[in-house]
């Protein structure tokens, strides 16, 4: 399962049991606590009654005295009382009388005058000095139908001539009951509604934030330069450090090693030659011949030490050393280059044109820059065959600044084409053999350390088209 889905179904737990908690506690206490609430009133009035039906006890005047008068009163005019919402038009109560004996001697609502209501608890406790009460249902099998009484002694002195009990239907209490059942399903459902979109919330972003993370190590698995993403969480900051710093090292391994094995096959053919001239000079040719092998020997020490000073070069650009950023003009740039390639070009008849957009300016590392374009140049005049054209155009693009160099040579053979970038890989020349095979890699990590781009294609009319893309800041 997703950690989003775990996320969001431990969230969804997480609140069941809180509404299975608020329940509870609602069963447990708060339905009781309206009942008691209530039996505490019913207590208050028996007390405020007893001595109405002590007198009237008394002086024998059950059924038309001042508690029965009072009584009958009660429901001659309709309350009409509002209680948060509901319409409370009668005072719901039942009050009855009983003698020493327990026989029902005055019933309010007149049906149970004669009978004995010693066994009940609420009289049969009262009688004996105890606290009275009871709660009885018409129907065993409806809650609702259970009615709660409380009854009070009337004493003549300390002796207890008689019970008075005030009992009122649990149905009155259903509103107050329900309202509060009500209002917990309405706060739990905005709390589910809250929880859900919280939780979704939250999970979107965790996915967010680990798809940026599974995307850096896609990114590095593939040998590309992706910067750590940012996550705004301490914890997933803290992964994505580890697992640069982890790229860092793996990258340092990896890219001494690569190096080394890199830099040990390219010396191995100037090595072989240096080697072989030696031998032949050991052997004191003639001086014609003596001196063809010194050539070839500064010509192979020479290429060796160009091909230390392109890897160096390589490898320090390569390393992240900041750019030495300055303004610079992208025309005034590019025709400066242009200017130091008319002597290689010359001796073969290649002509050098240039088409530059108007001056704009631009944040760059200029030296870079200028041996990027330099490379590019370079492989247009030794691929061009004598007498061609190489073209080196600017034009503001896509807000930056694209450098165009397109020659008459061969072109790139299609096997070639996913391996131009590769360091040390090359094709050979027409009239110089293979070259170090770094221009064209340091040319592209020229353009992406400034977040720019190379490409390079074949033209349909033949040779080929390098673009070098450059954002102006």
């Amino acid at each position: 399962m997703r950690l989003g889905l775990q996320l969001l179904g431990g969230l969804l737990l997480i609140f069941a049991l809180a509404t299975w908690f608020v329940v509870k506690i609602f069963v447990e206490e708060i339905k009781p606590g309206v009942r008691s609430a209530t039996e505490d009133t019913l207590v208050d009035m028996t007390q405020l009654l007893a001595p109405l039906a002590r007198d009237d006890l008394r002086e024998g005047k059950m059924q038309n005295g001042r508690l029965a008068s009072a009584f009958a009163r009660l429901n001659q005019n309709p309350v009409n009382a509002l209680i948060d919402g509901h319409l409370k038009q009668l005072a719901e109560y039942r009050i009855y009388v009983t003698n020493q004996q327990g026989i029902v001697i005055y019933d309010s609502d007149g049906g149970a005058v004669g009978q004995d209501y010693s066994r009940w608890n609420d009289v049969y406790r009262t009688l004996r000095g105890q606290y009275g009460a009871r709660s009885t249902r018409t129907d065993p099998n409806d809650p609702a139908s259970s009615t709660m009484y409380v009854a009070a002694p009337l004493r003549d002195g300390v002796a207890i001539i008689g019970v008075l009990t005030v009992a009122k239907p649990s149905r009155t209490l259903m509103p107050t009951i329900e309202r509060g059942e009500r209002e917990l399903m309405r706060v739990g459902s905005q709390m589910l509604l809250g929880t859900l979109l919280i939780g979704g919330l939250l999970v979107w972003w965790l996915n967010r934030a680990i798809g940026k993370l599974v995307h850096y190590a896609d990114s590095v698995s593939k040998g590309e330069a992706a910067p750590l993403p940012r996550l705004h969480t301490v914890e997933l900051d803290r992964l994505g450090r580890a697992l640069e710093t982890m790229r860092h090292q793996l990258d340092g391994k990896g890219y001494i090693e690569d190096y080394v094995h890199s830099l040990t096959h390219e010396l191995k053919s100037p090595l072989a030659a240096i080697r072989g001239a030696g031998e032949i000079l050991a052997e004191a040719p003639p001086p014609a011949v003596a001196n063809r092998f010194i050539g070839n020997i500064n010509l192979e020490t020479a290429r060796i030490q160009q091909l230390i000073e392109r890897m160096l070069q390589l490898a320090r650009l390569e390393s992240g050393q900041p750019l030495d950023r300055h303004t610079v003009d992208p025309s005034k740039l590019a025709t400066r280059v242009l200017d130091t390639r008319q002597i290689a070009a010359s001796p073969r008849q290649i002509s050098l044109l240039t088409t530059l957009a108007s001056s704009t300016k631009a944040k760059w590392d200029s030296l870079l820059i200028e041996q990027a374009i330099g490379n590019l140049l370079d492989n247009a005049i030794d691929f061009s065959p004598t007498g061609a054209t190489v073209r080196l155009q600017g034009a503001l693009q896509q807000g930056g600044y694209c450098f165009s160099v397109s020659d008459n040579g061969p072109g790139i053979p299609d096997y070639a084409l996913p391996r131009i970038f590769e360091r040390f890989y090359s094709l050979p020349r027409p009239d110089k053999g293979k070259s170090s095979g770094l221009g064209l890699s340091f040319a592209h990590e020229v353009a992406r350390q400034h977040g720019g781009r190379l490409t390079l294609c074949n033209r349909p009319e033949g040779g080929v088209l390098a673009e070098l893309w450059l954002p102006l800041a």
